[in-house]
């Protein structure tokens, strides 16, 4: 069996690779290839916990261009990463695998309430924690709701999951000649202005340390492959 480099990760996932083939909406076939992912790592023994971002549902932005005041945008944004921490729930349950969802605006009827003692905990007991409706907060991203979380629960590294297989010095879509990075300091991935991963969750992580794995979904046992080390990605760390 193969063997983690790490005890315990917080997995951050673009709500749009729950969408499949899609584009759009929750795709359960591939809702549910990904729960056979985080399964494979659970399976290792490593503490797993997940934030999934809403852009499958809800992009902030197509309100704000028709006028709607930001704040509401951002709260039905983090309303409806709660429908895809469910969905996620459900896929991984199915499989076998323990899971609590947490969110950051109380949903008592479907989720428990966010305290940091009691997702320890379940981390502890083998169950996979996903969190929802990012920091409960308007104005602040699911990556840096994942930054936060990650620092809480004293995760030792943050897996930036995208569609893309690493940090490139440009778009790899728009310029095929564009270099990818095995590895960049904090400083690096600021000055690049880094489109996977928004500048404030970047400067958390930076301000505690944590490092970031950027790498991308679809590739086979992705997941698994970055927790046991395999570089398949891009580290940003000191």
């Amino acid at each position: 069996m193969a063997r983690s480099k790490y005890n315990r990760v917080l997995l951050k996932l673009n709500g749009e690779g729950l969408a499949g083939e899609l584009g759009r909406g929750i795709d359960v076939p591939t809702v549910e290839s990904i729960a056979e992912q985080i399964k494979r790592v659970h399976e290792l023994e490593v503490q797993v916990a997940v934030v999934i971002g809403a852009g499958n549902i809800w992009r902030g932005r197509d309100g704000l261009e028709r006028g709607m005041e930001r704040a509401t945008a951002d709260y039905m944004g983090m309303v409806a990463t709660v429908i895809n921490a469910l969905a996620m729930q459900d896929a991984l349950e199915r499989s076998g695998v323990p899971t609590r969802v947490q969110t950051a605006i109380e949903m008592r009827a479907v989720a428990e309430p966010y305290i940091r003692r009691r997702a320890t905990r379940h981390l502890e007991k083998g169950r996979v924690v996903i969190f929802g409706a990012g920091t409960g907060n308007p104005y602040f991203t699911t990556d840096t709701a994942a930054a936060l979380r990650a620092m809480e629960i004293d995760a030792d590294v943050m897996l930036k999951a995208t569609k893309v297989d690493g940090v490139y010095d440009q778009d790899p879509v728009t310029y095929p000649d564009a270099r990818r990075f095995d590895h960049l300091t904090y400083i690096e991935a600021l000055n690049l202005g880094v489109k996977v991963l928004d500048s404030t969750a970047l400067s958390l992580c930076m301000d505690n340390d944590l490092p970031i794995v950027v790498f991308r979904l679809a590739e086979a046992n992705s997941v698994e492959r970055v927790v046991c080390g395999e570089p398949i990605g891009t580290i940003i760390s000191r």
